[in-house]
């Protein structure tokens, strides 16, 4: 309607003008409803004709879109693993902080795991205790056996001077129990130390092995314990969260409930815009949206990022080949917009269904001076009409509230 009244002010208003105050005729004498099309016909053509070109530049080159939203993500509220539910620390819906917990599995059987490794390590550091008395006690019969053997030797030694001295002294078979004696004695010392060797690799190596496999087991221990507590991984909001002391929690069927990131929907929104608009959207693009949960408002924003593939079009692998009529309907350039000025979206609920306006400006192309004349001009017009499409956003946030509360029934 707009840009019939902008193209009527050329067309139809002049040639009404002319034929009433020059040539004199006169509305509902000469002029009549059945004369209208007679007499303005080239009026009425021509205001068409440039209707429809308008129509066609303003949307080509500074398109609009009702699909835009400002989406956010939420988390599923999941433990690692199955469990009954013994504890809870949240509400139906409530704000909570990182790290926070936000319910408690049963942990009986990790707790006692956790037990379990530490009576193990306890069991460990009293080996290390044993191991050192069993080095003192070989030390002793090392020292024994050495004692043991220095007195066999000796004796041997004094035997056998008197056999040299005179040989009717000491017998033959005497001499020989003594030599046998004296290498079980060298036996018992290189076993008593080959003891003392062992305790001490044991306390060395053997124990601190054992040691850190149980520490080890410990950990992994407490880490499948602190897995029971299910804390949030965000500042955010539960919502939704019907979980009740007693339920089966199970990962991969039955979420607990929504956690929603605080700073979600907070930052931009996305818009969806017609594929024959995707040689006009550019990043850097000015824009303006104005949003369901914040009437009357007009938020200035700034393309971001123009994604460069269309969603309709992804197919997924599978035993059937993809029918192209299956895709019914076509898919739309998906942009994503962020706010021109620090703290644009204040207020505006995330989730809420916005329009948006993308304006085309050749302000740079124009100032570079490298285009001729003809062009100028009509890079100037694109970028003048520009504001025909900036009322009509105005005219629609302003008409939204009456047309949802008085016209919408709500």
């Amino acid at each position: 309607m707009l840009e019939i009244l902008v193209c009527s002010l050329v067309t139809i208003l002049p040639d009404y003008l002319f034929r009433r105050y020059v040539q004199g005729k006169r509305f509902g004498k000469e002029i009549t409803f059945f004369s209208v099309w007679f007499e303005l016909r080239w009026g009425i053509v021509t205001c068409f004709m440039l209707t429809v070109a308008l129509i066609t530049v303003i949307f080509y080159n500074h398109p609009s879109t009702t699909s835009a939203t400002l989406y956010f993500r939420t988390v599923a509220i999941v433990p690692e693993t199955n469990g009954r539910v013994a504890e809870i620390y949240v509400g139906f819906s409530d704000r909570i902080a990182k790290g926070a917990p936000i319910f408690r599995l049963d942990s009986t059987k990790q707790e006692a795991a956790v037990e379990a490794a530490r009576r193990k390590i306890t069991e460990v550091e009293a080996g290390v205790v044993v191991a050192r008395a069993e080095l003192l006690a070989d030390e002793g019969k090392i020292q024994e056996a050495r004692s043991a053997l220095e007195q066999a030797q000796d004796e041997l030694r004094t035997k056998q001077e008197l056999r040299r001295r005179n040989e009717a002294t000491v017998a033959a078979r005497e001499i020989e129990r003594l030599e046998n004696t004296l290498a079980g004695r060298e036996a018992a010392l290189s076993s008593a130390t080959a003891a003392k060797e062992a305790a001490q690799v044991r306390i060395s190596t053997l124990l601190p092995a054992e040691r850190a496999s149980a520490e080890a087991a410990l950990a992994q221990a407490q880490v499948e314990l602190d897995k029971t507590v299910i804390r949030a991984g965000v500042t955010g909001r539960v919502e939704q969260f019907t979980l009740r002391v007693g339920d089966i929690v199970n990962p991969f069927m039955r979420p607990a409930g929504i956690l929603i990131p605080e700073e979600a929907g907070r930052r931009g929104l996305q818009a969806g815009f017609g594929q024959i608009e995707a040689q006009v959207i550019k990043v850097g693009m000015t824009a303006e949206v104005a949003c369901a949960s914040k009437p009357w408002t007009i938020i200035p924003m700034v393309v971001v990022g123009v994604q460069d593939f269309i969603a309709a079009g992804q197919i997924r692998g599978g035993e059937q080949l993809v029918e192209a009529q299956q895709a019914v309907r076509p898919g739309t350039i998906l942009t994503f917009l962020e706010p021109l000025y620090a703290g644009g979206l204040d207020g505006v609920t995330p989730g809420s269904s916005c329009i948006a306006n993308a304006y085309t400006s050749n302000h740079d192309l124009i100032a570079s001076g490298n285009i001729g004349t003809t062009r100028r001009v009509a890079l100037h017009a694109i970028d003048a009409v520009g504001i025909v499409h900036a009322m009509i956003l105005r005219l629609q946030a302003l008409a939204f509230p009456i047309k949802t509360l008085v016209f919408g029934g709500h």
